[in-house]
């Protein structure tokens, strides 16, 4: 009995009518991720919030009287030129319509955001601290500015808040490689 088998006589797939085969996709580019415009979004309202916060507390006389506050200083400042900085990246990737799930680049951009989501997290929560600590328990407001801590302390949280969907996004991308 002469049967023929697929090892003996490998059968070829047969030509997609395209024009070739397409490359693989590992995953879609998903809005907040690194060259959208839902990542663009992000970057944009984190430097706004963070030069919000920045300015505020800078424009109070008293904020160097108080380590929080120049904590909060310090990382709204790191997270408004980390956000700036990758900012322009994703313009110039959306403009050149390139996209950025390079590993090198998605493992840079993670830890970039970790670790300026986390500063600029543990800066407000030490502000609100601080700030909670001179309006209820001092009873010292009307001898401080603490409606411009307050409003710097918000901002710090909102550019936080704006932070953390970037750094999970990024994560997740990374994970799933």
């Amino acid at each position: 009995m002469n049967v023929s088998h697929a090892s003996v006589h490998p059968v070829e797939d047969p030509p997609t009518t395209e024009g070739g085969n397409a490359p693989r996709v590992r995953m879609k580019d998903i809005q907040g991720m690194p060259a959208t415009p839902g990542g663009l979004a992000l970057r944009v309202s984190q430097f706004i919030f963070a030069v919000a916060a920045l300015c505020v507390m800078a424009t109070t006389s008293d904020f160097p009287s108080v380590t929080a506050f120049c904590f909060l200083v310090a990382a709204a400042g790191l997270q408004s030129l980390w956000s700036l900085s990758l900012a322009i990246v994703d313009i110039y990737a959306l403009s050149v319509m390139r996209s950025l799930q390079n590993s090198r680049i998605v493992n840079l951009f993670t830890v970039g955001d970790g670790i300026t989501s986390t500063l600029t997290f543990a800066a407000a929560c030490a502000s609100a601290g601080i700030t909670v600590l001179i309006d209820n328990d001092l009873q010292s407001c009307s001898q401080n500015h603490c409606i411009q801590f307050e409003t710097a302390t918000a901002m710090a949280f909102i550019s936080w808040f704006t932070a953390l969907p970037s750094f999970l996004l990024n994560f997740w991308s990374l994970a799933s490689r």
